[in-house]
């Protein structure tokens, strides 16, 4: 379910709110390729299921980077702000990896929002997504996005 916010004060009003989370979805090799292929980081661990069998984890595992990456696609998914003149991602707080997620793994986002302020004339959000590895107690990753919004004049 996707919470929708249409002002200021409905951003306001939304510190501490839990978002719920996203539907499942499988971390392929073909993803974690793509993801090897656009950043030119090919290590093995990623890349070569022969060598990754043998290795730590018995299969590839998705990199860091593409886990946290995965925040931009549940975000939209978990929540959507109406009536913007401009939204931005601000950056990251406090990321982390605690576990690896491993090819052939569901992996699903869960959001909270950690606090809401006004910035100038916008609105600073930051919400923490928790990348969510089906059948494990520790996510795959746990970041802090900030997103700052404008509206349109006639939304406030």
């Amino acid at each position: 379910m996707s919470h929708v916010f249409s002002s200021a004060q409905a951003l306001i009003d939304a510190q501490g709110m839990d978002l719920g989370c996203t539907e499942w979805l499988t971390i392929s090799q073909q993803r974690i390729d793509l993801f090897a292929e656009a950043t030119g980081d090919h290590q093995w661990i990623h890349v070569d299921p022969q060598r990754s069998a043998d290795g730590p984890f018995g299969v590839c595992i998705a990199h860091g980077y593409l886990t946290q990456a995965l925040a931009n696609l549940f975000m939209p998914q978990l929540m959507s702000v109406a009536n913007l003149a401009m939204g931005v991602n601000y950056g990251c707080d406090r990321v982390r990896f605690p576990a690896p997620v491993r090819v052939g793994s569901r992996v699903r986002g869960r959001g909270e929002v950690l606090r809401v302020e006004a910035v100038g004339s916008a609105v600073q959000m930051v919400v923490r997504i928790s990348v969510e590895i089906e059948g494990e107690t520790r996510p795959g990753c746990v970041v802090d996005t900030i997103s700052r919004y404008t509206f349109n004049p006639l939304a406030e």
